[in-house]
């Protein structure tokens, strides 16, 4: 029988795992190939709304994009989204659990493992072929004891499982032998190869090297994928710092220590006239046309680091010089009055004075609000323009002056404010600069009068495409013999748009 599942480990965190599940997925759905992603546990506070109503990582919804699927909670059965340095919210098929401390949360994998293998068994029952992402690395020797998401995982299930590396960090033989190495006996047996990621220059230089690794581990080098140039996916957690100094624009957004969704931002990033400036804990906010205030996962927390780091003076010097301030969720709230957390939510409880910018009050409640939104942006009152998103927040928020709304919901149901002067607005939102009009519509209100904003959707198709392409040319062959059997005769076929995958 085929085997129905195959892994992809990685010898270190941000190795190409989760591109590699994304590229492997597409290539299998666009041959027709009921195909689905599953990460088993996921550490990341980029997260997306599921179309069953609960969250999981951005990753997983992006490969779940790339299979032609709506997000679903099973695609991720336990999200961890840190808090602090050693503790996390746990969410359990998209619903926060508890926040646990780590010494907790591992005597809890044991039960967290039979929410994994529930999701795994549904996603069995309805899809050929299941692309799991495991976590990390599987030679973290501290973390063996009890492990999901690596090869715990694939020895409960039985799957083959390839191991990815990155060749762009240097080492990449060391990492290979040296992770293979600290396996088990029984483990080393489901490997059924390597790929080596992000490879530059003759690929000729590199043949001893692929010699003496399939000599030495017996393993064969499934492919050496070259490293592409200007390529974009959503990012699971890590951000991307680069600046463009000429453009005309500049937006700085904060660094929380728990910043939430930054993908929000990737839009603005990829934007030719904008430079978005990620600032980091400690320096100072550089002059700028707009700031906003991302999502946090300990928004009070995050609220005190803000006023350490002088960000709160350096705000208030922005806004006398003419400036624009946007508050995204968590930011939101800081911009109001109160911040109160009485049942201990997201830290200690207690209550915060926020930045006084809006007359806002919040407090912290243990049912998280997840849903999908859309409605009518406001910023011009002449001009609305569809806006659609998502919102992933436990605040609730009270307006106490006669704000305008931010956006109209529709029904007399409205979300976020815009200051009376019009120098400040908030909202729950997320996803906002996804859709290229409403982008254009807050960067005109911030200054920006004339821009072309990138529709961040159509780009990310056409990444998973260049992606899929991409593999389908450097992994061999027999790669899809080996580990996916059935696979085989339609990856022979021609190449049917994505469109043609049925979504559920």
């Amino acid at each position: 029988m085929f085997p129905s599942t195959l892994m992809i480990q990685g010898t270190t965190s941000d190795a190409g795992k989760s591109m590699m599940v994304a590229g492997i997925c597409r290539v299998l759905a666009r041959r027709g190939v009921s195909v689905v992603p599953m990460k088993p546990q996921n550490m990341a506070l980029n997260s997306a709304v599921t179309v069953d109503g609960g969250e999981i990582g951005r990753a997983q919804a992006v490969q779940a994009q790339a299979c032609g699927l709506q997000p679903h909670t099973d695609m991720n059965p336990v999200l961890l989204k840190p808090s602090s340095d050693t503790g996390a919210q746990v969410i359990i098929h998209g619903k926060a659990l508890a926040t646990m401390e780590a010494g907790h949360y591992h005597d809890y994998k044991k039960i967290a493992m039979a929410a994994v293998l529930t999701s795994y068994r549904r996603l069995q029952q309805q899809y050929q072929i299941i692309v799991v992402e495991g976590a990390g690395s599987p030679a973290e020797i501290n973390l063996r004891a009890n492990d999901i998401a690596n090869m715990g995982f694939a020895e409960a299930v039985d799957c083959p499982v390839v191991i990815v590396a990155d060749i762009d960090r240097g080492g990449v033989f060391a990492h290979l032998v040296g992770t293979l190495s600290l396996l088990s006996n029984s483990e080393q047996q489901r490997v059924s190869g390597f790929i080596i990621n992000r490879f530059r220059g003759d690929i000729a230089l590199l043949q001893s090297g692929l010699d003496w690794l399939e000599k030495e581990t017996g393993k064969p080098v499934w492919g050496v994928v070259p490293y592409l140039e200007n390529f974009y996916l959503d990012a699971e957690d890590a951000i991307a710092t680069t600046t463009k100094t000429s453009a005309k624009f500049t937006v700085v957004v904060p660094v929380f220590s728990r910043i939430s969704n930054h993908t929000d931002f990737d839009a603005l990033r990829l934007h030719p006239d904008v430079n978005l400036c990620f600032v980091g804990p400690g320096q100072v906010l550089p002059s700028a046309d707009l700031i906003i205030l991302p999502g946090s996962k300990n928004v009070r927390k995050d609220l005190a680091l803000l006023r350490e780091y002088a960000w709160d003076q350096m705000i208030s010097r922005h806004l006398r010089y003419g400036g624009k301030v946007l508050g995204i969720c968590g930011g939101y709230q800081m911009l109001g009055q109160w911040i109160d957390d009485p049942d201990g939510i997201e830290d200690l409880p207690g209550k915060s004075v926020g930045l006084q910018l809006l007359a806002i009050s919040t407090q912290l409640t243990d049912e998280k609000i997840l849903q999908h939104s859309r409605g009518q942006l406001l910023l011009s009152a002449n001009h609305p323009v569809p806006v659609s998103g998502y919102e992933i927040h436990c605040g609730v928020s009270t307006v106490f002056e006669h704000y305008s709304p931010f956006i109209d919901l529709g029904d007399k149901h409205y979300d976020g404010v815009i200051s009376h002067d019009g120098a400040i607005a908030g909202t729950y939102f997320h996803g906002l600069f996804d859709c290229p009009e409403v982008t254009n519509a807050i960067l005109a209100w911030a200054g920006l009068l004339e821009s072309a904003a990138i529709d961040i959707n159509h780009l990310r198709e056409q990444q998973l495409n260049r992606l899929a392409d991409c593999l389908e040319t450097h992994l061999r062959q027999d790669f899809w013999a080996q580990c996916m059997p059935m696979t085989i005769d339609k990856l022979s076929t021609d190449k049917p748009s994505i469109a043609a995958v049925a979504k559920p």
